[in-house]
């Protein structure tokens, strides 16, 4: 059966005297460093020597005690554009079974792009289906002349 918790009797008069804090609400502070008795002596739980069992050590991301870190002593190649535009490519043999309208929705939907990114590119690989009107971002040039050779349109589409 569990215990039931003291609960601090109210006095007939409250003063700041009378207030104490509910019993086992307070907890005594651990003393670190007091002798060997306490299981926290000498080096108080800081470990041994050095930089790490000191006062105040923040660890900095990649810092590797003064050894030259590693993404200071790997080559660095090349460039990397952070502002390049990345396009969902979609190739006309892969709208064999579309008719009517193809728009970026739609080739979500059936699972031939995962993520439209920056917009959907369409490349003339293959044979377009018979008047379909193609909406996307761009088009290549042989694409574009399959397409409207087929009977179809095409719609570019701006983000």
């Amino acid at each position: 059966m569990p215990r039931k918790k003291k609960v601090a009797e109210i006095p007939k008069e409250i003063s700041l005297e009378s207030l104490k804090p509910q019993a086992g609400s307070r907890k005594k502070k651990w003393r670190v460093g007091r002798g060997p008795g306490s299981g926290n002596g000498k080096t108080a739980g800081a470990g041994n020597k050095g930089q790490l069992s000191r006062s105040g050590f923040v660890h900095q991301r990649g810092f590797e005690g003064g050894q030259m870190p590693l993404h200071r002593r790997l080559p660095k190649r090349g460039f990397r554009n952070l502002f390049k535009k990345r396009f969902a490519t979609v190739n006309l043999d892969q709208m064999a079974g579309f008719q009517g309208e193809v728009s970026p929705e739609s080739l979500l939907a059936t699972g031939i792009i995962r993520k439209v990114l920056d917009g959907v590119v369409i490349l003339g690989r293959g044979d377009s289906p018979a008047g379909l009107k193609v909406k996307a971002h761009r088009f290549s040039a042989e694409a574009r002349k399959k397409i409207e050779a087929a009977g179809g349109s095409v719609e570019i589409l701006t983000r």
